[in-house]
């Protein structure tokens, strides 16, 4: 009896070592990941600034942003094969190295083409950080604690686009905007030494040749795509390059994933998109990623533009979603153990609707009070569909197709964040148009109230296909039986 006592206990030891081990591998990540998300939305507001020490208008200097991003929608449909081909920490400590060092020489930079070049350079840290980083906890981390793990990568995705620009504001009116990417530098160094540390490195035992065709292919995709709609979401585009653009974009995904179905070794092997769970979080989950993503993008320019606020009241009033985002980590994951996965994301989806659709009825003479409540309500469901929909994405998936579907995953990723961004720039354009057709122009922030609407309508849409999963999705991780 003793000696089964001891046994027991040396188990549940070994198990709590190894959830402690995982959590902090994933604390890590996604520490990683919000330095990288930030980097990408804080510099917004220091543009006017960093155009002034550059001598340039601050319109010219919007490139900087969009090279950082077409830079990941390249190089993250590779990393998939080079975790495999160099092993998952070398490459993730180097890619930290490589943000770290290019956040320094950002900072340094005297000129729009030194800056540019650096912010290329820094795209290249962070394409192979948030894929190989994503990878790592989904190979290490315990089916029964994968939920807490993603809970832990969402938060940075979350949070970064709400803070960001408010962040980079206070930075660069109370330091200077040199600090934007300086203070990424000891946070770097830290992460750098805890890599090292925490980050395994597996040896692979089969090493599979680079799909130079796939990878061209890919991202020839990838760089059309995300380079037209970011074009599409600028106010002084020229339609008919933002149509060859995409078109050249949408042909070269065609391409690709033939290309793909027919390679003796793919860069991205697509047979994770035979599980039906994976599946439908790629097709209904992207949707719910775009329009939900495209709320904090929407809800500042309708506060100041549409209701005359300044932008620190829009910040301010934004900061709810922010706490709401916050307040839902501590519930996440007792609350999709408790409904399961597809009724959490059914009925959670049906909250996000509701939230985006109720904000086509807010005012300038709306009361603060229901606002918040409203934006924080918004913040809650949000949370808690992001993570949903990242967890049941990998629930199902066997270890042999997990380094693909993170690949996947990933790439859409990257994708339904552009995507958000130009959805929202555009269903604001259409409700101007309709209100000004329909001589609704009376009614103050007409035009961003009838995009809500839309968005609402959208994202219903991406709640439907929810309803297509199993009862039993995601089983495998909640410690309960198919």
């Amino acid at each position: 009896m003793a000696l089964f006592d001891s046994t027991s206990e040396e188990i549940s030891s070994q198990e709590i070592t190894r959830s402690n081990k995982s959590t902090s591998l994933a604390l890590l990540v996604a520490s990683a990941f919000f330095m990288e998300y930030l980097d990408g939305t804080v510099i917004a507001t220091a543009l006017p600034d960093m155009a002034k020490a550059f001598g340039v208008p601050a319109i010219d200097l919007n490139i900087g942003i969009s090279a950082y991003l077409l830079t990941l929608a390249v190089l993250i449909p590779a990393n998939g094969w080079i975790a495999e081909r160099f092993g998952a920490r070398l490459i993730f400590t180097l890619a930290l190295a490589i943000f770290t060092l290019s956040s320094l020489f950002c900072g340094l930079a005297e000129s729009v083409t030194t800056f540019v070049l650096m912010r290329i350079l820094q795209g290249v840290g962070g394409a192979m950080m948030v894929p190989v980083g994503r990878l790592v906890v989904l190979q290490t981390t315990p089916k029964n604690q994968l939920i807490k793990a993603i809970a832990l990568l969402t938060w940075p995705g979350l949070v970064a686009p709400v803070i960001g620009p408010p962040l980079g504001g206070f930075i660069t009116t109370y330091a200077s905007w040199h600090w934007i990417f300086f203070l990424n530098i000891p946070l770097g160094i830290v992460a750098i030494f805890l890599s090292l540390k925490l980050m395994p490195n597996r040896a692979v035992s089969e090493q599979r040749p680079f799909d130079w065709g796939g990878f061209a292919l890919t991202g020839l995709a990838m760089l059309s795509l995300v380079a037209g709609l970011e074009m599409f979401s600028q106010q002084d585009f020229t339609l008919l390059v933002v149509v060859i653009v995409l078109g050249v974009g949408f042909s070269a995904l065609f391409w690709s994933l033939r290309h793909l179905k027919h390679a003796q070794t793919p860069l991205i092997n697509l047979n994770a998109l035979a599980i039906p769970s994976f599946k439908i979080m790629m097709r209904g989950g992207f949707i719910l990623r775009t329009t939900i993503s495209s709320a904090p993008f929407m809800l500042p320019l309708m506060f100041q533009v549409g209701f005359g606020m300044n932008a620190f009241q829009a910040g301010m009033l934004v900061l709810a979603v922010f706490a709401g985002n916050l307040a839902m980590k501590t519930a996440t994951t007792r609350l999709i153990h408790y409904f399961g996965f597809r009724k959490l994301l059914i009925g959670n989806g049906v909250v996000c609707v509701l939230s985006l659709f109720f904000c086509a009825f807010l005012s300038p003479d709306s009361p603060q009070f229901w606002t918040l409540i409203l934006l924080f309500i918004g913040g809650l469901s949000r949370s808690m569909q992001f993570t949903g929909i990242s967890s049941l994405a990998f629930a199902d998936v066997p270890a042999p197709l997990m380094n693909s579907a993170n690949t996947l995953f990933s790439t859409s990723l990257q994708l339904a964040n552009g995507l958000g961004i130009t959805l929202g720039a555009l269903s604001i354009r259409i409700g101007s148009y309709l209100t000004d057709a329909l001589g609704y122009t009376s009614i103050q922030g007409a035009g961003f109230r009838l995009a809500f609407v839309m968005i609402s309508i959208l994202t219903a849409i991406g709640v439907y296909d929810m309803t297509r999963l199993a009862t039993n999705a995601g089983d495998s991780v909640l410690n309960k039986h198919k």
